[in-house]
C-alpha cells in the first residue's frame, strides 16, 4: 500500500486538532509537532491501526524543532511515496498596541508564526530532495495577513510574512526538476480558542473586538471540523500550488 507522510504543526487543538483527526487513515503516516500531545488522537489512531507520532515541541525554538525534523526525515529514508508539510501553528498575542506588548511576547509570536514555518520548510525540502514522490507544503495563513487590523500588529506581520515567504518559495521550487508545490491558504473564520481570545479582549487599542462578537452571535463562524475538511480538500486538488497565496472561500 502506498504511504503518504503528513507533518502537521499545532495539532493539539482547534483547526490543527481537526486536521489531525481527519488525516488518520491507513494510507497515511502522521507526525504532529505541538506544545502538548493529544492522548485522544493516539487512541483514535490506534483503534484504526494508523501510525501517528506526536512530538512535544516548543516552536518558539525553531532551530531545535527543524533539526529534529530533518534528522527524523533522513532516518526514515524512502519509506513514503509522498510527503506533505502543513505549517498550522500560530500564536495570537494579547490584543493591543505594539508598544504595550512585551518584547518576549512579540518575539515568541514571530518565531512560532513565521520563523518556525520557514525553518521547518527548509528542513523538509533538504531531507526529501532526493525523493521522486510528490511533495507539498501548505502554510495556514489568515485574512489578517492580507488586511491590517489595529491591536494585532504581531499576528498581522507574521501572517503577511508567511504569505510572501510562500510566494518566494514557490518561485524557488518552480526552478527545480521535482520542486515542491506550495501554498499559503487562508482557512476562513473558525470557531476556535483564538476567536474566543479576540472576543474577550478588553483593550482600547483593539477597536475591532465588537466585530468578532458579531461573527459569533450571527453564527458566521465555521466549525474546526468543517474548516479542516475544506483545507484538506484544497490540499488534495490537482492544481494545488498554482496559486501561491489563496483562500478556501474563493475555491
Amino acid at each position: 500500500m502506498s504511504t503518504h507522510l503528513y507533518i502537521l504543526t499545532g495539532a493539539s487543538r482547534g483547526l490543527g486538532a481537526a486536521i489531525a483527526r481527519q488525516l488518520v487513515d491507513p494510507a497515511h503516516t502522521l507526525l504532529c509537532l505541538s506544545r502538548a500531545t493529544s492522548p485522544a488522537l493516539d487512541e483514535f489512531a490506534s483503534e484504526r491501526g494508523v501510525r501517528v507520532e506526536q512530538w512535544s515541541v516548543d516552536l518558539a525554538d525553531p532551530p531545535a524543532a527543524a533539526a529534529r525534523l530533518e534528522t527524523w526525515l533522513r532516518a526514515e529514508g524512502g519509506a513514503f511515496d509522498a510527503a506533505t508539510l502543513i505549517n498550522n501553528a500560530g500564536v495570537l498575542a494579547p490584543a493591543g498596541a505594539l508598544d504595550a506588548a512585551g518584547d518576549a511576547t512579540i518575539s515568541s509570536a514571530l518565531r512560532v508564526g513565521l520563523e518556525a514555518p520557514m525553518l521547518l520548510a527548509a528542513a523538509f525540502l533538504r531531507a526529501t530532495a532526493d525523493r521522486s514522490g510528490a511533495r507539498r507544503i501548505l502554510n495556514v495563513s489568515s485574512g489578517l495577513g492580507r488586511r491590517a487590523m489595529a491591536g494585532q500588529t504581531t499576528y498581522c506581520a507574521a501572517k503577511a510574512g508567511l504569505d510572501h515567504f510562500t510566494r518566494a518559495l514557490a518561485l524557488d521550487e518552480a526552478l527545480k526538476p521535482n520542486g515542491a508545490r506550495v501554498c499559503s491558504l487562508a482557512p476562513g473564520v473558525i470557531d476556535t480558542d483564538m476567536q474566543q481570545q479576540l472576543r474577550s479582549a478588553d483593550d482600547p487599542g483593539f477597536p475591532d473586538r465588537r466585530n468578532f462578537v458579531y461573527l459569533k452571535d450571527a453564527g458566521q463562524l465555521t466549525s474546526p471540523e468543517n474548516a479542516a475538511a475544506r483545507v484538506l480538500a484544497y490540499l488534495a486538488r490537482p492544481d494545488f500550488g498554482s496559486q501561491a497565496v489563496a483562500d478556501v472561500r474563493d475555491a
